[in-house]
């Protein structure tokens, strides 16, 4: 299934003699976000100096990411210690928003009447939790409306390189009951093919762009990158192909 996938525009800079490279998604180009999702050569450089050339007067906003569905806003993270959550909203203007990954889906989100921008980390795990229908929700209570929400989801594993056991499937199956696809008749059918295999292949980002329909977010407002952080050894690091503990950066500013 391959909702909405699609080339991300390559950009990049030179800093300290190095180069970054980045990816850019169209819509949220189109509308004027400053975002980019970063390749691992963001891994080889503090962050502070990253930042510093994309936003030189923004304040960054990090988490310690745990796999959970909790949101805080951007200046929840002016602390000493780094708070423990998977999303990020700013609540200023002059905030960089910065969620790493490696293989997991990296979400950014934007209103584009309101010019409110979000971020979350989410793999299996943040899925099952319904971390997307948390932060929406919070969008939703900041006055965003489903019609002017963009979405991009950046590169993230395929499902061709994510293989999981039937156990662990049928849970997820249980866990993320959609109000949109658990009645169609192609769900049925996995659900009852889940019982013939003992491992098989999971899609996070047409999950992932699932969720997103059921919270209303229109089809043409979301972004998802065709980029496979497995396949891409030489751009991305990935937990799955390599156990590798580092990782690379995505943000999105206010």
């Amino acid at each position: 299934m391959a909702h909405n996938q699609k080339c991300y525009q390559e950009h990049g800079f030179t800093l300290k003699d190095k180069y970054f490279k980045y990816y850019l998604s169209p819509l949220l180009f189109k509308n004027n976000f400053k975002h980019g999702f970063f390749t691992k050569t963001s891994s080889e450089i503090k962050l502070s100096f990253l930042s510093n050339y994309i936003n030189k007067n923004n304040r960054d906003c990090v988490l310690n990411q745990i796999h959970s569905n909790r949101i805080v806003f951007g200046t929840k993270t002016e602390g000493n210690e780094k708070v423990e959550a998977d999303g990020l909203i700013n609540d200023k203007q002059n905030q960089t928003l910065w969620i790493y990954t490696a293989d997991c889906m990296p979400i950014l989100f934007a209103d584009k009447r309101k010019r409110c921008v979000a971020a979350i980390h989410c793999g299996r795990k943040g899925l099952e939790i319904k971390i997307i229908k948390n932060l929406i929700k919070k969008l939703y209570s900041k006055g965003c409306s489903n019609e002017d929400l963009l979405v991009a989801i950046g590169p993230s594993i395929s499902k061709k390189n994510y293989l999981i056991d039937n156990k662990t499937l049928q849970n997820f199956h249980k866990q993320t009951a959609h109000k949109k696809s658990i009645s169609r008749p192609d769900d049925r059918r996995i659900l009852l093919e889940l019982q013939k295999k003992t491992s098989v292949h999971l899609n996070l980002k047409k999950y992932a762009y699932i969720q997103l329909l059921d919270e209303n977010i229109p089809n043409s407002n979301i972004d998802i990158s065709n980029l496979c952080t497995f396949d891409s050894n030489h751009e991305f690091f990935s937990w799955r192909r390599s156990k590798t503990p580092s990782r690379q950066w995505t943000f999105i500013s206010s």
